[in-house]
């Protein structure tokens, strides 16, 4: 649907005016809200997605700066062992297949608190992280040995690390691609960082994923690209990048892990699961605008259902608790309006979370022994993408007939 004239778009500086989804006023979605923050003014920002009529990357324009938003960042990938299980497996398939070895230099964007790399430092293999948030890449250094550089990635950044550690033979990205307000200038930095052989892999949430299963809470400002596999590739072919092979994973609701490499490097031809996708990609309509026409009416009507269940327990008197803080659930929850009128409190095991609340809502996040005392009678899952997992850890809670609500793509109540 067309909307005012938003800017332009990060990548070809089309003007904006397709819009995809208008998800209100929003907090910063990973804001630390503290006691003594409570009764101050709580700076709220439009969150909107367009889709660029000319390449087709799906955006959200910056409307506060990532100094912003990694001020004080509070996630860290180390307390999900599914995410953890993940890296370690994307490890030793990445060792194997590209003969990563002790004499190699592993780079990784967004390394955060080592989750990853520590896996390649215990096979001997240099590794270097690169992250914008202080507090986080000091806990990386100091707890499990990575050296890591405080500063965000772009080119200028890639020509200070090539001079202090030369090219490096592995750069990854998980989850960064779409963190980056100038896709251009990232690009770019990649390119010039990475050796004559070497391989760019980066993971990130499929557009296709996110339309088709309604993961309307994966929109937030840090997030300001929600990408295709058919504009990445054009983003990477104008840099002189060729995408040689792509994976279809099932992190995060649906993700795909992108293998780029130089163009004209031989030694890596372009694989059939590339053309695959494209092709895929095309016939469900990713380029052209009405595929993303009917998204926005959907997100609207999950909205009524979560609010339907909602009241509906309440009005029942029962008790609702969450489970996790992540920056997804903070887009639903002030998308919908949930406040404490309806969501009790929540958990998280991360400790630099918990006596903390959550941005918007101003739920307060508690350690997850309180759901034993407290005995909820439904445990809303925020973190939706790692159900599986949290079912398990607290499975316990059907001794007392507690149910467990996973809100997306369809609310759904399990026993």
């Amino acid at each position: 649907m067309k909307d005012q004239s938003f800017g332009r778009c990060n990548f070809c500086h089309t003007p904006l005016s397709h819009l995809v989804t208008d998800l209100g006023m929003q907090p910063l979605c990973e804001d630390k809200i503290r006691q003594e923050d409570l009764h101050k003014m709580e700076p709220h920002f439009p969150l909107k997605v367009y889709v660029c009529e000319q390449c087709f990357l799906a955006q959200a324009p910056p409307v506060v700066s990532p100094e912003v938003i990694y001020r004080d960042y509070a996630y860290y990938s180390s307390y999900s062992d599914t995410w953890l299980e993940h890296a370690k497996q994307y490890v030793e398939y990445v060792s194997k297949r590209f003969d990563i070895g002790p004499n190699a230099l592993v780079a990784e964007i967004a390394s955060n608190d080592g989750y990853l790399l520590q896996y390649f430092a215990a096979k001997g293999i240099p590794v270097l992280g690169i992250d914008p948030s202080r507090e986080i890449a000091e806990y990386a250094q100091r707890e499990k040995g990575i050296k890591t550089e405080i500063r965000f990635f772009g080119h200028q950044t890639a020509q200070d690390l090539v001079r202090h550690y030369g090219q490096a033979d592995l750069i990854i990205g998980n989850n960064i691609l779409a963190h980056v307000p100038d896709i251009n200038d990232f690009v770019k930095g990649m390119k010039h960082f990475l050796k004559a052989d070497g391989v760019i892999t980066m993971e990130f949430p499929h557009l296709e994923r996110l339309i088709a299963e309604n993961q309307f809470d994966t929109i937030y400002h840090e997030h300001f690209s929600y990408l295709s596999f058919t504009a990445v590739k054009t983003i990477f072919d104008h840099h002189g990048l060729t995408l040689f092979d792509v994976q279809k994973l099932n992190t995060h609701g649906g993700s795909i892990r992108i293998h780029a490499c130089h163009k004209g490097d031989q030694s890596k031809p372009v694989g059939e699961a590339v053309h695959q996708l494209l092709k895929q990609e095309h016939e469900e309509g990713m380029d052209t605008l009405s595929y993303y026409d009917q998204f926005n009416e959907k997100v609207k009507e999950t909205k009524r259902k979560i609010l339907q269940f909602l009241i509906q327990a309440k009005r029942e008197g029962k008790q609702v608790a969450g489970y996790g803080a992540p920056g997804k659930g903070n887009t639903l929850l002030n998308y919908c309006g949930v406040r404490t009128d309806f969501l009790d409190y929540t958990v998280d095991r991360n400790p630099h979370k918990q006596g903390n609340f959550l941005p918007g809502s101003h739920i307060p996040i508690y350690h997850p022994d309180t759901i034993k005392e407290t005995r909820p009678d439904y445990l809303f899952i925020l973190p939706w993408n790692l159900k599986e997992e949290l079912i398990h850890y607290n499975s316990y809670i059907r001794e007392w007939g507690g149910k467990f609500v996973i809100p997306i793509p369809e609310l759904t109540v399990i026993d």
